[in-house]
């Protein structure tokens, strides 16, 4: 009953992130972004390292790089990320453009949410990050059994 109750609670957290996320990113001036977008703008923009569509995948946990790579093209189109073909790999990297929007929606991020945040709730948000990676890995190891069967 518990795992149920956390797997409706991570369907309904999931889809008011998803909301957040995509609504953020508005505010902050880029509007008609998915959520899948709006992730990658923000990991190419991680650590300002070039990312292969490889390792994009791998990090955000995406099966499927076919909606990575269309999410990819679709940032590229607008000007907000860049891809520089290295051989035979490709890179993906923000544009100018792209960093201002999304320090823009830190700005947005910083108002609207963080600022509500009472700073007690530290320490349960950073061991509830421990049980969602863990969660997480349990759940890939499920699915590698399940595909078994």
């Amino acid at each position: 009953m518990e795992l149920s109750e956390f797997e409706f609670g991570l369907i309904v957290a999931w889809n008011a992130f998803s909301r957040w996320a995509v609504r953020c990113m508005a505010a902050a001036g880029c509007p008609d972004l998915t959520i899948t977008d709006v992730l990658l703008l923000h990991h190419i923009n991680h650590r300002a390292r070039n990312k292969k569509l490889a390792d994009i995948c791998f990090v955000l946990n995406y099966e499927d790089t076919h909606v990575v790579a269309y999410s990819l093209k679709k940032l590229v189109a607008a000007g907000l990320a860049r891809a520089d073909k290295q051989g035979k790999e490709v890179f993906y990297s923000p544009t100018a453009q792209g960093e201002a929007f999304v320090r823009q929606y830190r700005v947005v991020r910083e108002e609207c949410l963080v600022k509500s945040l009472d700073t007690e709730l530290n320490a349960p948000i950073g061991e509830l990050a421990r049980l969602l990676r863990t969660m997480s890995g349990m759940y890939d190891q499920a699915a590698r059994a399940a595909t078994s069967l």
